[in-house]
């Protein structure tokens, strides 16, 4: 991936302490932070100063315990041990370590992560004690933990409209959290489901949860007293919206497809295979395509969805579990142990118009 120091175009293995400065400067640009956000966290700083990397080892699906044990892409021991390094340190790898609550023994293990430029923050969830974790992106101080969310999954961050939303796996609820003052905003179960990925529409304010026990999308809006249920793919773990924000695609691990979902009509309009165990989707904004990772198949598929057809498919290392992009260029995250001190890996491939 770093082709400037490693002259290898596809993957890289990458360790703790390992410099990234042209893989840094690559990934500059709008949005990146955030688009990178959850599996992989870039942190880039004015031109002036360094920038971060960190990469958290994750688990791929619900109840997948050795991602549970080593997801500490951020974490609490102390201001200065724990959370992000300091700006001047380009550094990739596992950046904190996992800290155990002193009255429960919890670790606050980091699953997923969202970045809030808004207010210079970075939010994770920390499936292990049940809470969302804030920490400043200048400093790496641990801001705030914020509890009672059950086996808390994903979060993302609307800027917009200053909220944090969180999904709780274990028992159907989705929570919105201030991001300037971290109360509490909102709260909304849905009884027997099992929410995991999220994504919002910063136009709109509405949020969007995939649950996977159910095969269903939930829909939270301002306005809205109770949550609309839209119909999904099977198993959905992932979603994505479109640029405009009437179309969701929803990666279906049951049945290897990606769901295009009209959300005006709460149909879906069309499904397109892309291959067994489809694990995650995003979408490129440059083409409007839309990605979807397929873990059993190890392979990246390219989707255009005006058409509903597959553009190409990527084959990747083994167990492809996440993917993202960043002008033009996908970011595929390999839990494959490929490299040669068993790391996993990290590929990129250019999406194409």
């Amino acid at each position: 991936m770093l082709a400037e120091h490693h002259r290898e175009p596809a993957a890289l293995s990458l360790a703790a302490g390992e410099p990234v400065e042209a893989f840094v400067r690559e990934l500059r640009g709008p949005g990146v932070r955030q688009h990178l956000a959850y599996r992989l966290l870039v942190l880039a700083r004015p031109l002036a100063q360094q920038a971060l990397v960190g990469m958290a080892a994750v688990a791929d699906e619900p109840g997948d315990g050795d991602g549970f044990g080593c997801a500490r892409g951020l974490g609490q021991q102390g201001d200065t041990a724990g959370g992000l390094p300091p700006a001047e340190a380009p550094y990739v790898g596992a950046v904190g370590v996992d800290r155990a609550d002193a009255e429960t023994g919890a670790v606050e293990a980091v699953y997923g992560i969202a970045v809030d430029d808004e207010h210079n923050t970075v939010w994770t969830t920390n499936t292990r004690n049940n809470s969302v974790a804030v920490y400043s992106q200048r400093t790496g101080k641990h801001l705030a933990t914020l509890p009672h969310v059950n086996h808390a999954r994903e979060v993302v961050v609307d800027e917009k409209h200053d909220l944090g939303w969180a999904s709780g796996f274990g028992d159907g609820t989705v929570v919105a959290f201030d991001t300037r003052t971290y109360q509490e905003k909102k709260r909304v179960t849905v009884t027997g489901s099992s929410p995991v990925g999220l994504a919002v529409n910063e136009r709109s304010g509405a949020a969007y949860a995939t649950d996977l026990a159910n095969h269903r999308i939930i829909e939270i809006t301002p306005r809205a007293e109770s949550p609309r249920l839209i119909p999904a793919g099977d198993g959905p773990l992932s979603i994505a919206l479109s640029r405009d924000g009437r179309t969701a695609y929803a990666a279906g691990q049951a049945d290897g497809a990606l769901s295009l979902i009209d959300l005006r009509k709460g149909v879906v309009t069309k499904k397109v295979p892309t291959g067994a165990g489809a694990l995650a989707v995003t979408t490129d904004p440059a083409s409007g395509r839309a990605l979807a990772a397929n873990r059993t198949d190890a392979t990246v598929t390219v989707v255009d969805p005006h058409k509903g057809t597959v553009v190409k498919t990527v084959p990747t290392g083994a167990n492809p579990i996440h993917v993202e992009t960043a002008d033009g260029t996908a970011y595929v995250v390999e839990k494959s142990g490929s490299g040669p001190e068993g790391q996993d890996a990290l590929r990129r491939f250019r999406v194409g118009r």
